[in-house]
């Protein structure tokens, strides 16, 4: 059947996947954000529900004052004999650790650290023996992939490091996965930089530690040679094999969609997709179209349901829902949820600090979106954001000082700030109703002032793409508060919410 991508849409990046208990189970980087490591559950590769998140306490994870796209790299889930293992990378502080549930649906374990350098680390079991690989660089410099042996309980290394692959020749190899699959063991990789050379490589051996012989035809899939005139969907790579009961392969990896045929930038962030994998007699594989990815593929899936991630709002979310995100520290007094919305404390922490305002965010998960919601209260500032990072964001807001409201229009690119527009509310008006239309060019930001929806103005998508502003993030709509004096009774108030993005189609 004819499959859409991505299947997993906005920033949910660098997937990693496993089967377990006739279902599947993802897992995605989270960076600066907290929760850590969102978690998905589906039943046929395609349609994925949130169950969790992998890091929910402050004790599992580090995230006070890190750098934006720091934090939390390049998860794997992996299941063995009843329990579930995610490993990832602190790579602000560059600590290697994985925690372990034997509930999918419960918390996770404190973490357990392991002495081996490098970013996307992974595991692999056999025999007894539990495998740790992560990306690294030999005695000349150049890059490798390193794997040891280790306690599983403890993440005690037994056995020392040692390079067991070096790529096929690409920069930045990552994203290490090791396979025991028939008679071969392969490792797949990632090579080129997580940008528009991204690809997936592969070798295979005869062990887990090789030595491997590089596919010959590698990359087995990129999307680099494409212009955006061919497609926009670009920067394919770090992806992870998974088998269903009859064994037929897939890949899941990162994408993302370009913002137009002629504009090479990214501002939803890097996605998941889903590439079906061929194999050949000889026991190496295929995989994708001719080794491209495609908006539509035909896939070996009965897969059938409605996607779940188009419309936001506090009647459909609530205050539990697992789609909720916040920067870095989470101050769990200053967010409460009534009937009507929600209610934020600001503290004295802004946009543009690197540390953990109030701010309650969720993932843009296509081009073209209308939001609707309401801010009232009593804070000096409060509205809503499309924020990257905090040198790069649109707010649209209500500011209140000296007993005057007004909707305010403020854009943050780079060293370049303004408040764009500024317009008293009417005398005796408390609250404003903020409207914002996006496409994949622009955001349009309105308010309704004195009964009528005025325009405060236009900014382009691209200056919060990882093009312009750097980093491995994506845009985030998120509300939030700002109170300079921290007054214990100054809440934004959020009625309303309404936010629809409509399913993106490549007309490429």
């Amino acid at each position: 059947m004819k499959i859409s991508n991505p299947v997993l849409r906005g920033f949910y990046p660098d997937p990693s996947v496993c089967r377990a208990n006739d279902k599947y189970y993802m897992v995605c980087s989270s960076f600066e954000y907290f929760p850590g490591v969102p978690l998905f559950e589906s039943e046929d590769l395609v349609h994925w529900t949130q169950i969790g998140h992998c890091l929910t306490r402050s004790t599992q994870v580090d995230l006070e004052r890190i750098n934006s796209s720091g934090g939390v790299f390049a998860p794997t889930i992996r299941y063995h004999e009843g329990r579930f293992y995610m490993v990832t990378t602190n790579d602000t502080y560059h600590k290697n650790f994985y925690v372990y549930t034997d509930d999918i649906y419960g918390e996770w374990s404190e973490p357990i650290f392991v002495d081996q350098g490098g970013i996307d680390p992974s595991l692999f079991f056999e025999d007894g023996k539990a495998y740790f690989m992560s990306n690294g660089s030999d005695e000349d410099g150049n890059g490798c992939i390193f794997q040891c042996e280790i306690n599983i309980a403890t993440g005690e290394r037994l056995t020392e490091s040692k390079p067991i692959w070096k790529g096929n020749g690409g920069r930045y190899l990552e994203s290490p996965h090791l396979y025991h699959i028939g008679d071969w063991y392969y490792i797949t990789a990632a090579e080129g930089g997580t940008e528009y050379g991204h690809m997936i490589t592969y070798a295979r051996g005869k062990s887990p530690y090789g030595p491997f012989e590089s596919y010959p035809l590698n990359p087995v899939v990129t999307n680099r040679d494409l212009g955006g005139h061919q497609s926009r969907i670009q920067g394919i790579g770090h992806g992870d094999l998974v088998q269903t009961e009859d064994g037929t392969t897939f890949i899941v990896c990162l994408g993302f969609r370009q913002e137009g045929m002629w504009m090479p930038f990214h501002h939803l962030g890097r996605e998941v997709f889903l590439v079906p994998v061929q194999w050949q007699q000889d026991g190496w594989f295929t995989a994708g179209v001719n080794g491209k990815v495609e908006a539509e593929m035909e896939m070996n899936l009965n897969a059938s349901g409605e996607d779940t991630c188009y419309d936001v709002s506090f009647e459909k979310l609530g205050a539990d829902s697992l789609r909720w995100c916040h920067l870095r520290a989470y101050d769990q007094a200053n967010y409460q949820f009534t009937e009507q919305g929600a209610k934020l404390r600001g503290n004295h922490f802004t946009l543009d600090d690197v540390d953990a305002p109030t701010f309650l965010g969720v993932r843009q998960s296509e081009f073209d979106t209308t939001l609707d919601v309401t801010v009232g209260g009593n804070s000096q500032e409060a509205g809503v954001t499309f924020y990257l990072c905090e040198d790069h964001h649109y707010d649209l807001y209500l500011a209140q000082a000296d007993g005057v409201c007004r909707a305010e229009l403020r854009l943050t690119t780079g060293d370049a700030q303004c408040v764009k527009t500024s317009v008293p509310l009417e005398q005796g008006q408390q609250e404003v109703k903020l409207h914002v239309e996006s496409d994949s060019e622009f955001y349009t930001f309105f308010a309704e002032i004195a009964g009528e929806k005025k325009e405060l103005g236009k900014a382009r998508t691209k200056y919060l793409s990882s093009e312009v502003a750097g980093g491995f993030t994506g845009t985030v709509m998120a509300m939030y508060a700002v109170n300079p004096e921290e007054k214990e009774d100054a809440w934004g108030e959020f009625t309303g919410l309404k936010w629809t993005m409509k399913k993106w189609v490549d007309n490429a």
